[in-house]
This record gives C-alpha cells, structure tokens and sequence, in this order.
C-alpha cells in the first residue's frame, strides 16, 4: 500500500504519519516522487486501518500499489468528481473542444471562432505543427499564438496549443490557457515533468501506439510535479486497418474511466481521419462515457493548409454539437 501526502504537507505530518506506523510495527520506505511525499507500505491491507490513516493531516490518498496510480488513480476513499472551474472553462458539460488543426491567418480563425465560440468550452489551434514530411507546414508559431490570445479576448472563449518542446512551451505560456501535448510526445518525460510544473491546465494525447498503462503513467509524470489539471484525450491508434486514419478504441473511454478521476474526452477527427466519419463516432463516444470532444473545423477545408479532409464545415459543426449535447443530456440522466 502507499500513504500519498498531499503536495501541500509538512515535514511534521510526514513524521506523525510515520511515528504512528513504527508504533504498529508496520516496515516503510519514504519516496520523493517530483514534488510527492510517497510512504510505502510493506504489509498485508487487513493490518490496517485505512480511514484512521487517511485521515491524519497531510495525507491525501491511500493506493493499493504504484500500478494503481497513487495521484491520477481512482484509490480515494471519497471520489473526486471533476471540477471544469480548475481547467479554466465554464461548468457546462459536456466538454467540447474545437477550431482549425494549424492557425493560417488572423481573419481564418478569427471567421472560425465568430461561428463557433458559444458553442464550445474551448477553441484550439495548432501554431507548432508536428508532421511527417519536414516539407509540410509545420506552423506559424509565435504570430499564430499572438492570433489566439486575439480570438480568446474578442470572444470569451479560451484557448488551446499543442507544444512539442519545452522552449516552445516557455514561449506559448503567456498566450494560451491549457497547454496540449500531443501524441507523438506522449512519452516525452522531460516536457511531461516541465508542465507539471506549470499552472496550466494540460490536455495529453493518447500516443499512436500506446497502451492505455502507459497513456495513463505519462499523465501521473504530470501529477508528480504538482499540476494534477489533466484532460486524457483519446485520438486513435495505429493498427494494420488503412480505412481510417487512426482505429478508434473507444473502449479505453471506459477503462480510463474506471481506474482514473481525471476527465476523458475523444478527437474523432485525428482517429477517422474523414469528416464524414466525425459525426458518428463523436456520437459513439458519448454514448461510451466520453466527457467531451475535440473537433477540427475550417472554413475552407478543402484550401486547409493541414488535415482538411478530417476538417468538418461550420454549418455541419453546429449541426454535430446539438446532436451530441441532447446525447450526452440523455446520457447523463440513466
């Protein structure tokens, strides 16, 4: 078992916590992990007595060992329901998270988010692009940020970018609201243990070939370091199939969903690959116990500089949304 202490606790609760197991006789070990006091437990469950330790000052959590996830894991005696307020966005669920996959001008999102901003909890934007080909347009980088801190004061609407570096995400920070790390830096440890270090909310990606173990320890590489506001976005996966872009597992939704208290939301853009594909799979996420969704849309998709066949129009966009808050209304209310 291991005792997790708050990130806020004293040398001296870590000591009262501590005096009290050497007079059980229960063995421990101290591990620092980031900025988390973790205890160590070598001892069987039934000897001992979990709510009495749970509740002393500076104790957090009680996990059932590291495979449980001692932050992000579902290991509290009382379960944390989810706050949006903490990721900055408005309470309305569920959460939908949409805009363009590369910024290309000023008037192009600003036209986007003139459509869509009362329709989403966020609106994202790609200024730092991660391609395949180093030919491909890979972003506007500053002037693209400067663009979405414009739409986020024109609009009321905040907004979010994916960083791939730790450079970029120094100069990002002051623009954006929630930081993205996408799914090719996944298991990029250093930057995951620089935004934990920050105070913005973070969206991690599913890697493309990643399993749901690893997906979930990246995001506890977040937690260690103190920034516990994590968004799980499954985006697909590489498999042998070539009909999609990506395979959807949409049935990760619910197993994140039982072993984490972190919200989880699904990008049927990035996992289909095809616009005609995002309405229907949008919808299946829902129904699977989604939290929310990300979705490409362009005012122009077929001039995109970047994803324009998964990149839905705006009139379809709106017609999408309604479809899936009466879903997720109905959902909600089995």
């Amino acid at each position: 078992m291991i005792i997790v202490m708050s990130l806020d606790s004293t040398d001296m609760q870590v000591n009262d916590v501590v005096s009290r197991l050497e007079m059980e006789k229960i063995s421990y070990n101290i591990e620092k992990v980031g900025l988390r006091t973790l205890i160590l437990l070598a001892v069987n469950k039934d000897r001992i007595d979990e709510v009495f330790l749970a509740n002393y000052p500076g104790v957090e959590s009680l996990a059932s060992s590291w495979a449980s996830l001692p932050i992000i894991g579902k290991n509290y005696l009382e379960y944390r329901e989810y706050s949006l307020k903490k990721f900055n966005l408005k309470e309305e669920k569920p959460i939908i998270i949409a805009g363009p996959c590369a910024v290309e001008s000023r008037d192009q999102v600003f036209d986007i988010a003139k459509h869509i901003h009362d329709k989403i909890s966020l609106f994202r934007g790609g200024a730092y692009k991660p391609r395949t080909s180093p030919y491909s347009f890979q972003g506007m980088g500053i002037d693209a940020l400067k663009y979405l801190k414009e739409v986020k004061e024109e609009f009321s609407v905040p907004v979010v970018s994916e960083v791939m570096s730790q450079k970029q995400l120094e100069e990002a920070y002051d623009y954006l609201d929630v930081i993205q790390i996408g799914a090719r830096n996944m298991q990029n440890f250093e930057l995951l243990k620089e935004v934990g270090t920050q105070d913005k909310a973070v969206i991690l990606k599913r890697g493309l070939s990643a399993t749901i173990e690893e997906w979930l320890n990246a995001a506890e590489y977040i937690a260690t370091r103190g920034n516990e506001n994590i968004i799980l976005c499954e985006r697909g996966i590489r498999t042998f199939s070539k009909d999609t872009r990506n395979t959807l597992d949409l049935s990760s939704v619910p197993i994140v969903k039982s072993r984490t208290h972190l919200p989880v939301i699904v990008d049927p853009s990035h996992a289909t690959g095809y616009w005609n594909l995002v309405e229907p799979m949008a919808l299946a996420a829902i129904a699977a116990g989604a939290d929310g969704l990300m979705i490409e849309v362009h005012n122009a998709p077929d001039k995109a500089l970047s994803d324009g066949d998964q990149s839905l129009k705006l009139e379809r966009f709106n017609e999408i949304i309604t479809k899936v808050k009466k879903l997720y209304q109905l959902m909600t209310t089995f």
